[in-house]
């Protein structure tokens, strides 16, 4: 079955970096659309960057651009997102998310929080 397991979460400074971590089984990860969302306390979730699984192509909400980068090593069957220059309203769960090819559902990770101070 899919498995979608968090990591690299914590605390961190503002200004300081954070690098989360998704390993994913059970599904064709090289292919599948990924995802990391994050949702802070009384918010809605929210779409922090995509990766398009047919050609790699990468969107990051403007919240995010030039501070956060995602990334995918496709042999480990494993996502990254890289986090620098934290502010404190980036403080939130973050949820990796997987659209396998042909599935007609997605697949969310169990989350991992990241708190920064100010």
């Amino acid at each position: 079955q899919v498995q979608l397991v968090e990591s690299g979460g914590g605390l961190a400074q503002a200004g300081g970096s954070l690098r989360l971590s998704c390993a994913a089984s059970g599904f064709t990860f090289k292919i599948a659309d990924m995802r990391w969302y994050r949702q802070a306390p009384g918010k809605e979730r929210e779409l922090v960057a995509a990766s398009r699984g047919t050609d790699g192509f990468t969107t990051y909400a403007d919240s995010v651009k030039g501070r956060f980068a995602m990334s995918r090593d496709n042999a480990q069957n494993t996502m990254f997102l890289q986090m620098n220059s934290l502010r404190p309203e980036d403080t939130a769960v973050y949820y990796c998310y997987a659209q396998p090819i042909r599935s007609i559902r997605g697949y969310w990770g169990q989350g991992t929080q990241v708190t920064v101070s100010s």
